[in-house]
């Protein structure tokens, strides 16, 4: 496919510096000439910040609005996602694929760039999408400005120059971090079904929304926070292409969190009692607690999972 999520979305990172003052949000350029959008480590942003973010991720690709969710008695704000290009925007883009580790930083790494660096490589095979830019955008979800050495490794990964890179930064604990996280509802939704054994690039068209998490200072409240809002607050929708409805069905119905042995606690006391260890904490609760997919070859329409405001009352208050 000929569509690059780097060069579409160059222009909407342009936007958001001209607009800094505006988004809250902090724009210098680095001693090797990559520009850093910070929307929250010393600086405000805020939910509109976070909504450009979550745009960068999709590449270009997807569109993002801030909403209201009411859960029983409970009203928060919350974001939703949309998009007609499904593989390449969540999981060719926005998926938070690429752990950057160099000397003492670290950072996840999400967003356009890793169309250019392949990060993992097996999952663009599955889409069948690389990109080709001399211009490359990454989202960094990261407490502090990436070091130089950073800054090389992905520049060198992607092979641009450090000069036509653009660094955002989201830290968990910031409104924009909060935003984006629960902007990765569909993504989480079509990262499961694929993990699953679909076909990604069956699914024709995908959106969700899922609450947006209050802010807490604390990286470990905060990090559990933002995962309850898709885990037990987060409804996907899809449209597909499936030739076999019973085995739709099947995997419709394995998609949710509430099917993981995980299930029903807030995450934070998951990853407590997980000896703050993600991988001994069962990958399949992270899901959508609520998914909807619609298969356009026959009609069938299939839902699963349910929404948890209980819990998401424990995680916030």
């Amino acid at each position: 496919m000929s569509l690059s999520v780097n060069k579409l979305i160059v222009p909407l990172v342009r936007e958001m510096v001209e607009k800094k003052d505006i988004l809250r949000v902090g724009v210098e350029r680095t001693p090797e000439g990559a520009t850093i959008v910070d929307a929250g480590i010393n600086v405000l942003g805020g939910y509109l910040a976070g909504k450009y973010v979550t745009e960068i991720c999709m590449g270009g690709l997807g569109k993002a609005q801030i909403v209201n969710v009411h859960l029983d008695d409970l009203s928060l704000p919350a974001v939703s996602v949309i998009t007609d290009h499904p593989a390449i925007a969540l999981l060719g883009a926005q998926f938070a694929g690429w752990r950057i580790t160099i000397g003492k930083y670290f950072a996840m790494g999400s967003g356009p760039a890793r169309a250019l660096s392949l990060k993992p490589k097996e999952l663009y095979e599955k889409i069948e999408y690389h990109d080709e830019s001399d211009e490359a955008v990454i989202v960094l979800e990261a407490s502090a400005k990436p070091t130089p050495d950073a800054i090389a490794l992905i520049a060198n990964e992607c092979c641009v120059n450090p000069d036509r890179l653009y660094v955002l930064l989201a830290p968990t604990s910031s409104l924009a971090g909060s935003t984006q996280i629960s902007g990765r509802i569909a993504e989480a939704g079509l990262h499961k079904l694929t993990e699953l054994g679909f076909d990604p690039k069956k699914v024709i068209s995908g959106c969700g929304v899922a609450p947006i998490a209050p802010v807490h200072p604390k990286f470990n409240r905060a990090m559990g926070r933002t995962n309850d809002m898709i885990l037990y607050g987060g409804v996907t929708y899809f449209t597909v292409e499936a030739d076999d409805d019973s085995r739709l069905r099947e995997l419709v119905d394995k998609v949710p969190s509430s099917t993981s042995r995980d299930y029903g606690k807030p995450f934070a006391d998951v990853f407590k009692a997980a000896g703050y260890d993600f991988y001994k904490i069962d990958a399949s609760l992270f899901a959508p607690a609520v998914i909807t997919v619609n298969n356009v070859k026959t009609g069938a329409t299939f839902t699963a999972g349910k929404v948890n405001p209980e819990i998401l009352r424990q995680s916030i208050y």
